[in-house]
């Protein structure tokens, strides 16, 4: 905002709060200084809307520094909100490119170019790990692989053998346990036994 525009924003301020004008003519100009130090940087219509959003909520007067932070809060908030262009190949151009695209934005002649979502999803091998994320054996070893009573997929049934771990021994044909509570799995020296006695 100009100096020639403050006193059209303090005729605005004067019309919602008479108290902000005071009666001696130098006092207003040196009101007027105060303020156009104060309001170099904000646009005289969004000085003007602070004003209205002023006296619609507060029953104070209105100083130059509640329209400053005001105009900085809109300025952070469409500047959170950008994403800068993408950058031609010439440097020069893509600073002067990158100015006037954030000029513009903070001063609310262009909207924020909001983020944009990746679309076009992981790579292949990236998506092949994240297949086997949380898989406790590869894919190699599924015939080691137990279900969920225990039973393997060659055909060895654990619960066909005792226990023989010392915490558990859990008879035959009895799930094992992990003191009061079923385990959902035989323990491993269990499998390992029901292994080693199909096999002998």
């Amino acid at each position: 905002m100009n100096p020639d525009q403050i006193p059209q924003l303090l005729k605005q301020v004067s019309y919602a709060d008479p108290r902000v004008l005071p009666d001696d003519p130098d006092e207003v100009m040196g009101l007027a200084a105060l303020w156009a130090t104060v309001l170099a940087d904000v646009p005289l219509d969004f000085a003007i809307h602070a004003v209205g959003k002023h006296y619609a909520t507060s029953p104070f007067p209105i100083r130059p520094a509640d329209i400053a932070d005001r105009w900085r809060t809109t300025v952070r908030d469409r500047m959170t909100r950008h994403t800068d262009p993408t950058p031609p190949a010439d440097p020069a151009a893509y600073l002067k490119q990158l100015r006037a695209t954030r000029t513009a934005v903070a001063t609310g002649q262009a909207p924020p170019a909001e983020h944009k979502q990746l679309t076009a999803g992981p790579a292949e091998n990236v998506a092949r790990r994240l297949e086997n994320v949380g898989r406790y054996m590869p894919d190699t070893f599924d015939q080691w692989r137990p279900n969920r009573r225990g039973r393997l997929t060659n055909g060895t049934d654990p619960l066909t053998v005792p226990c023989p771990y010392d915490a558990c021994r859990a008879p035959t044909g009895q799930p094992c346990r992990i003191g009061r509570r079923e385990r959902a799995t035989p323990h491993p020296s269990r499998t390992e036994a029901a292994t080693s006695h199909q096999a002998a």
